[in-house]
């Protein structure tokens, strides 16, 4: 019969158990790291959308792949935690990229079908697609600090002190992230589109005080 885990079981013992096959292990691990998912995934996508299945599939993730605590951590339970923390933070903000790009594509073709143009046929919106994908496509080449706060602020269209809560970044260093991202975008859609794109970022009055 499996041995219930202790309160000190390190994340290590707990992975290493989980790998054996010991399902309180697992259990373990969900109820050490759920509640801090859960608020993660909640800031990102919205209390009303599906922010519950994208944590269920992190864990199901961490079941079918768990990490390898780096060596030099083990024996530090606080680090051990930290280590796999940090792991379980990129999944889920990862999946909830993934939900926020899925979302806006979505709202967007319900738009252009609500709304066709009526002079140019689909030429404008195959021009519109070749460009969001084009965007996307500089999006995903970016570092991931810059790219995870553009995302927030163009596809999620979250503050910048929204972005600070959810990242724990300073609200000055969300802005400086998002200018620094821009000027890197604006070099490669420029040419696409005739100019420094338009990509929404207009910094509210205030925003960054």
């Amino acid at each position: 019969m499996p041995r219930v885990p202790m309160p000190f079981d390190s994340s290590s013992v707990l992975l290493e158990r989980h790998r054996s096959g010991d399902p309180t292990a697992f259990v373990a691990l969900v109820e050490g790291h759920q509640g801090e998912l859960l608020r993660l995934a909640r800031g990102l996508l919205g209390r009303g959308s599906a922010f519950e299945d994208v944590v269920q599939e992190a864990f199901m993730r961490l079941a079918q792949t768990p990490p390898v605590i780096p060596e030099a951590a083990l024996g530090d339970v606080d680090v051990e935690r930290a280590h796999l923390s940090s792991w379980l933070h990129k999944v889920t903000r990862n999946l909830c990229m993934d939900v926020i790009r899925s979302e806006t594509r979505r709202k967007r073709r319900e738009r252009s079908v609500a709304q066709p143009d009526r002079h140019t046929g689909g030429i404008l919106e195959v021009e519109a697609g070749d460009t969001r994908q084009a965007v996307e496509r500089s999006l995903g080449r970016l570092p991931e600090d810059q790219r995870e706060v553009l995302v927030l602020r163009l596809l999620a269209e979250k503050s910048y002190r929204e972005i600070s809560e959810i990242t724990g970044k300073k609200v000055g260093t969300v802005g400086w992230l998002v200018s620094v991202g821009l000027k890197a975008l604006s070099v490669e859609l420029g040419p696409l589109l005739g100019g420094e794109p338009d990509l929404g970022l207009g910094l509210a009055q205030g925003e960054l005080s």
